[in-house]
């Protein structure tokens, strides 16, 4: 029993030890796995001047931003059940999905700094997937919608009291681009 248990702890160590290392698994932890933004503005030279000013490209850009954004909902503590409040919240983002068909979208489930970083990450798939499937009922394409788990890495709020905690405890939608 002892050798097993010994065992046991020793392949966990070493796995966590080899997880730590990875750059890939730690920057999907902090949310880097996305390309680097596109550059803002051009330089401009005295030899070659854009035939259309910088200044007047910009609005164009966030003329075609949607104007209404996803709102993201939270969770009891412990629960990945849908409650009634949020289900309201979940009707009006259906609003968003009919206005921007055909966009795709990012669940992510997070959840409080309490329980251990296993525990964390199976629960806030679960919020994920709750909120996935209560989207997909209301008609949203669950094709279009992908799910993720960020467990306690990704607070909103850094203090160690309930609403802090309860705002952390949230599925939050990012439209992929």
């Amino acid at each position: 029993m002892m050798k097993t248990t010994v065992r046991v702890f020793v392949v966990f160590a070493v796995m966590g030890l080899f997880l730590a290392g990875c750059g890939c698994f730690q920057q999907q932890m902090r949310g880097e796995t996305q390309a680097p933004p596109a550059p803002m503005a051009q330089t401009v030279t005295p030899e070659a001047k854009p035939e259309m000013p910088v200044a007047a490209a910009a609005p164009a850009a966030v003329a075609s931003a949607p104007s209404v954004m996803l709102k993201d909902i939270n969770f009891d503590f412990d629960k990945s059940n849908i409650r009634p409040m949020d289900a309201d919240i979940l009707k009006g983002d259906v609003g968003w999905f009919n206005a921007n068909a055909g966009k795709k979208v990012r669940i992510e489930g997070n959840c409080d700094e309490r329980g251990t970083v296993e525990y964390n990450l199976a629960l806030g798939q679960r919020r994920a997937d709750s909120t996935k499937d209560f989207l997909s009922n209301l008609g949203v394409d669950a094709k279009l919608l992908t799910t993720i788990s960020y467990g306690k890495e990704k607070p909103l709020c850094q203090e160690h009291n309930e609403d802090c905690w309860a705002k952390n405890r949230r599925a939050h939608f990012v439209p992929a681009d």
